[in-house]
């Protein structure tokens, strides 16, 4: 299971710490003083013209509610804590300023990454997957490709001509990983930023990478 994210997603990483992680995580969520409540509403920023770019620091005076798109049963409650547990165990051992689980869903307007559980300051729920979105977003172009994209300086990367979707300026760190089914389909993306340069090490990464092949079990369907 570790060998064959490692190969699908492109990243190298010692499995064996993949495996040490796995094994925390199946700790933490053993652990019923870790577990999470389901969030079903959170607030999100304005989106700029044409709905591109947040627009940081202006928040939306309604809630984006969860049950817009997904079924309020407690089949997806229990899916949706199982994810929030999920971002607790990652901010509790990396100490990420910000950590979030997209699915693919199909919605009227196309497919989209949802976003079904987070920690951080608020951003968009919805990032539409297609190649226009592909040109400056990290969660579309790993969502579409398959491939993880980890990018430990965001100033130097833009200096060396790397397009970047900004939502918060104080990033200087993203690590952007695919969710994949069991017959390897890329079915969502885990996104982690931080306001510190080099934050993703082997260590970190080998942590996500756990929790990248612990989701997709709990995806609501």
């Amino acid at each position: 299971m570790v060998s064959s994210y490692l190969t699908q997603s492109a990243l190298n990483v010692e499995p064996a710490d993949v495996e040490l992680a796995l094994s925390q995580l199946d700790e933490f969520l053993q652990d019923q003083s870790n577990w999470q409540d389901a969030v079903w509403a959170y607030r999100i920023p304005e989106l700029g013209e044409g709905g591109a770019c947040s627009l940081f620091g202006y928040l939306q005076d309604e809630p984006f509610e969860l049950n817009s798109l997904l079924p309020q049963d407690e089949q997806t409650s229990q899916a949706l804590a199982k994810l929030q547990s999920i971002v607790a165990f990652v901010q509790r051992q990396t100490n990420v300023d910000w950590f979030g689980i997209y699915q693919t869903r199909e919605t009227s307007q196309g497919a989209q990454l949802l976003k079904l559980a987070y920690h951080g300051a608020p951003s968009r729920p919805l990032f539409p997957v297609n190649e226009q979105f592909a040109a400056t977003s990290n969660n579309v172009q790993v969502v579409i490709s398959g491939h993880a994209r980890v990018i430990n300086d965001v100033a130097a990367y833009v200096d060396n001509g790397g397009e970047y979707y900004t939502c918060d300026p104080k990033v200087q760190a993203e690590a952007c990983l695919p969710l994949f089914d069991n017959a390897n389909n890329c079915i969502g993306i885990i996104d982690a930023e931080a306001f510190s340069k080099d934050f993703f090490t082997p260590s970190v990464l080998a942590l996500l990478i756990a929790v990248c092949i612990k989701i997709p079990q709990y995806l609501p369907e």
